[in-house]
């Protein structure tokens, strides 16, 4: 009788968390190679201005605010992979479909938009579940260090993505062929992801029976069973988030103040990008060695951030750049292994979404108000920068003790 061949064996932990980190890489490389070239390319369709600025702004609220209810899907079904599996395959398949767009006539602008807006409900839909996935690889070897390193790969993804755009773009002299080259990424990260899914340790220790949750349908959704520690620190960084200014207010006054010449702008976000990933890596070893204090970093790096970037000074303001990255870094990583360890195994994926959808709100006010003092008076901007993230500090120390005094 033949012998059964036995099943490969499962990764080890570090393993799963490159596994995930070359899953983001790839992904990064497709939307955020896309997202580069939104703009011009929804302007050769024709769109005006306004219709750019609505399509960006309704897709990102899509990518946050619906993190609310596919983050409470996964946890009452369990079906974390189920949800990773189609949010990346919906932006592995919307993405590349934009090279057509050009050939549909006058249904090629609409087409686009949808497109675009797809492909951030699929962010909507997996970020949650991975999120939870990744918190459950990093458990045995310190999801400061596993959240870092993914974040890390995750950035090298976000920085050549837009590079290989524009090579095509330059060698082409279209923007169409560049979405079709996305085709390629997008397909490694389907075949990498369905890698991990098969040699994830304990794989099947993720799809957990559905989870009784008591409450109206509300409260399931907006976490009001979280640990009250857990909306204090999500208070604390929707306030560093909300002071941590986009980079396209950055870049507009780094231009239209004369600081940098136009080619400059995409350089220094380069480097914004390698200070967040090594942030990133940086900090979350700290995090597994000293816990949640090393985040008091956080809004102190945004605060001395915002006088450097609106300086008149090149040096000043590369350095203030600089600064911007590492609190991206902190942002997008070590505070993510924070909200593992406040929250239940089995609510993580709905604790990630609630987080997503406050952050993403004071993103939406903070941009707002920033644009706004921006016209009237850059020194009061500033001024109140700073003051938000001493009251975001507060609430991180408060955080901090608060978690302390539920543990005791």
């Amino acid at each position: 009788m033949t012998a059964l061949p036995s099943p490969r064996p499962a990764w080890t932990p570090w393993r799963a968390i490159v596994g995930f980190g070359l899953v983001s890489l790839s992904a990064d490389l497709v939307y955020e190679g896309a997202r580069s070239i939104t703009g011009p390319l929804l302007a050769s369709l024709g769109a005006s201005a306004f219709v750019v600025g609505i399509v960006i702004g309704a897709g990102e609220a899509v990518a946050l605010v619906l993190r609310l209810l596919f983050g409470t899907l996964a946890d009452r079904t369990g079906s974390y992979w189920s949800l990773t599996m189609i949010g990346y395959g919906m932006t592995a398949v919307a993405v590349p479909m934009l090279a057509v767009t050009p050939f549909l006539g006058a249904a090629g602008l609409a087409v686009a938009c949808v497109l675009i807006l797809v492909e951030r409900l699929g962010k909507a839909i997996r970020s949650p579940s991975k999120s939870a996935l990744l918190a459950l690889a990093a458990e045995n070897v310190g999801r400061g260090r596993g959240f870092g390193v993914h974040k890390a790969l995750d950035q090298l993804g976000a920085f050549t993505g837009p590079l290989l755009v524009a090579g095509v773009v330059a060698a082409t002299a279209r923007i169409w062929p560049a979405m079709a080259v996305l085709a390629i990424p997008g397909i490694l990260a389907m075949v990498l992801l369905s890698v991990v899914r098969a040699r994830m340790p304990m794989p099947a220790a993720v799809e957990v029976p559905p989870l009784p949750i008591a409450g109206s349908w509300i409260a399931k959704n907006v976490g009001a069973d979280l640990p009250r520690s857990f909306f204090i620190f999500a208070a604390a960084t929707a306030l560093t988030t909300a002071g941590l200014v986009g980079y396209g207010l950055i870049g507009f006054h780094l231009t239209t103040q004369g600081v940098v010449r136009t080619a400059a702008v995409p350089v220094l976000y380069a480097l914004a990008m390698a200070a967040a990933a090594v942030a990133a890596l940086v900090s979350g070893w700290v995090y597994d060695r000293r816990g949640g204090k090393v985040l008091y970093a956080l809004p102190l790096l945004v605060a001395a951030a915002a006088p450097l970037v609106f300086s008149q000074s090149i040096g000043l303001a590369a350095s203030g750049v600089f600064i911007w990255g590492g609190a991206v870094g902190l942002q997008d990583s070590t505070v993510k292994a924070l909200v593992a360890d406040l929250v239940p195994a089995p609510r993580r994926a709905t604790a990630f979404g609630v987080f997503a959808a406050i952050q993403g709100g004071a993103a939406v006010i903070g941009g707002g108000v920033a644009g706004l003092l921006y016209t009237r008076s850059i020194i009061a901007l500033v001024m109140v920068l700073v003051a938000v993230q001493a009251v975001a500090l507060i609430l991180l120390v408060m955080s901090s003790r608060d978690e302390n005094v539920s543990e005791a």
